[in-house]
């Protein structure tokens, strides 16, 4: 409330009364000012103010998401390692299973399987997949599908870039250049599989955005393609079957750490305000839904 203001002038009708002379006619006597009426401020304006919405969420920056990403281990509880170990179990699994695997495409497909690099056939369902997302987004004008295609880009870079530092620390020998699955520290780049772990990146944000009513279709088409990128690539004699699983693990582990980033995303944010009422204020809640 604004504060009161003191009258603007004192009272001047104070006047000293002295003793006057005998001889000298008497003064008349003092007139006195009429008090000033103080000034009563204008009523303020009694409806509340406009509600006063709370900070919204902000999503995070790519940053932001790239420290968090690279820095994650450090961050991890015990169902974070516990999916972890049973990454190792699984990749240790299949390593198990390498050279078998290679064999069994080399007598399907003849010895020179492998000769053809293979790798731009085998990139394409999943530049369809991201790109096919992002037009529908565009055309369409959903911004829960254009927030699902930067999702994919985002678990896609994220992904490919510590695949390729794997494959630079693993130095491993592809199945068509070995028939040794054990051919570590040669300069190869075969571990992990750059293809398939792109396809999971890509696969599993499209199986697990959106609500449930096309879920099923959603992990048909987006685990679909994870799965036969792999086999494609075991076929053509470009990877162990270790290779293809442990990009399976990063790419789905890299996806799932993007929408989890992105759950609070201003577009899907609840929002919070508060609006003063008589005696306090009211917290008031609003979802946002796409």
């Amino acid at each position: 409330m604004s504060e009161l203001r003191a009258p603007a002038s004192l009272l001047a009708a104070l006047l000293l009364s002295t003793p006057l002379l005998a001889d000298e006619p008497p003064l008349p006597e003092p007139q006195h000012a009429a008090p000033e009426v103080p000034e009563v401020p204008e009523p303020a304006d009694a409806s509340p103010p406009a509600p006063q919405e709370a900070d919204e969420p902000q999503a995070p920056s790519l940053t932001s998401d790239i420290k968090a990403y690279f820095t994650a281990p450090l961050h991890w509880d015990r169902g974070d390692w516990g999916w972890f170990g049973a990454s190792l179990l699984a990749i240790g699994a299949a390593h198990h299973y390498d050279e078998q695997v290679r064999t069994h495409f080399i007598n399907k497909e003849g010895p020179d399987v492998g000769s053809k690099s293979e790798d731009l056939p085998d990139a394409l369902p999943t530049v369809a997949l991201l790109g096919g997302t992002w037009l529908y987004a565009r055309f369409t004008n959903d911004r829960a599908g254009n927030l699902e295609a930067r999702e994919m880009l985002e678990a896609l870079g994220l992904s490919v870039v510590t695949a390729e530092a794997l494959k630079f620390a693993a130095g491993r020998e592809t199945p068509f250049e070995s028939s040794d699955a054990d051919e570590w520290g040669k300069g190869g780049s075969s571990f992990p599989s750059l293809h398939t772990t792109a396809a999971f990146a890509v696969g599993t944000v499209l199986a697990e955005s959106g609500n449930d009513e096309y879920r099923w279709i959603r992990r048909v088409l987006g685990y679909g393609v994870g799965l036969a990128t792999g086999y494609e690539r075991l076929k053509h004699n470009a990877h162990w079957l270790s290779d293809t699983v442990a990009g399976a693990a990063l790419g789905a582990a890299s996806a799932h750490f993007v929408m989890n980033r992105h759950e609070n995303d201003p577009e899907h944010a609840s929002r919070f305000a508060v609006v003063p009422v008589p005696g306090g204020a009211m917290l008031t809640y609003r979802l946002t839904l796409n």
